[in-house]
């Protein structure tokens, strides 16, 4: 599910780079088996109603959903500019259809307004209030990986999202696919953090680094050995965009509080390790 263009009115700018997001997700999550289905520009009730309703669904083993749009801490927007709270959503799946399956989300969204240094040492600083709610609403087997930390800003630029586009890449390398999710998530997060940094005079040298929340059970391989499966019933869903912009730089400020990812350039570096590179 994705919201890439407001309704007429609502004070939240469109969103460059998440048609790509879409296009990589459906390539990469449809080579490993999983049957993808696409929502786009929903309002908040429908995104509800979705969300509800894939739930009672019975898939194999595992439900993939991704939700990107602008967010805050604890929800993201609809088309509509209404919250769409993730404590609702999670507990949506706590039913019998949903037990003992494995359920993965991906949120890529902001989490507040805060921008991430990069700092290598640690810091006194107090982490930003937020509502921590959601977290509570997590069903057991659940696993949520979010773009970036609690009260932090995620990154976008006209390449799509920094977080996704580094999640289907490690899909489609050799090896990643079939780690234990656990493990996957830790790479994600480790080259997220060690390979991306923004560019430009306003965010130059801010960084990113995704956050994951899981209430996993045992160890699972929701990707592994999939593509093989031609039978495999394991769904995911995300939605394309219908604009795909040339900002380089864009940020949606609304109630005196950031709204919008970050729509900048980022460059890739070469790792002692690993090397990321999605701007060609």
């Amino acid at each position: 599910m994705s919201v890439a263009k407001f309704n007429h009115g609502v004070p939240l700018g469109k969103r460059p780079g998440a048609n790509r997001d879409a296009k990589s997700l459906h390539r990469s999550l449809s080579k490993l088996g999983f049957k993808v289905d696409l929502h786009s520009d929903l309002s908040s009730e429908e995104i509800y109603q979705l969300f509800s309703e894939e739930s009672k669904r019975p898939v194999k083993d595992c439900f993939l959903a991704v939700l990107s749009s602008h967010g805050e801490e604890g929800c993201v927007f609809g088309a509509d500019g209404e919250p769409v709270w993730l404590s609702r959503i999670f507990t949506y799946f706590d039913n019998a259809c949903m037990e003992k399956k494995t359920k993965l989300f991906l949120i890529q969204a902001c989490r507040g307004e805060a921008l991430d240094d990069g700092v290598e040492v640690d810091s006194c600083q107090q982490p930003p209030d937020g509502n921590f709610s959601h977290y509570f609403s997590v069903p057991v087997d659940t696993a949520v990986m979010f773009a970036t930390a609690p009260g932090y800003g995620a990154f976008m630029n006209f390449c799509g999202s920094i977080f996704l586009q580094t999640f289907c890449s490690l899909l489609e390398e050799e090896g990643y696919s079939g780690l234990e999710l656990t493990r996957l998530m830790t790479r994600l997060c480790h080259r997220v953090a060690y390979t991306f940094e923004a560019k430009g005079r306003q965010y130059d040298g801010k960084k990113e680094m995704p956050c994951l929340l899981t209430r996993l059970t045992r160890d699972v391989f929701p990707f592994a050995d999939m593509g093989k499966d031609n039978n495999a019933t394991t769904t995911a869903r995300h939605a394309p965009s219908r604009s795909c912009l040339r900002t380089q730089q864009r940020l949606s400020e609304v109630g005196g509080g950031w709204r919008g990812e970050r729509q900048v350039s980022y460059s890739a570096r070469e790792g002692q390790e690993e090397r990321l590179c999605i701007m060609g």
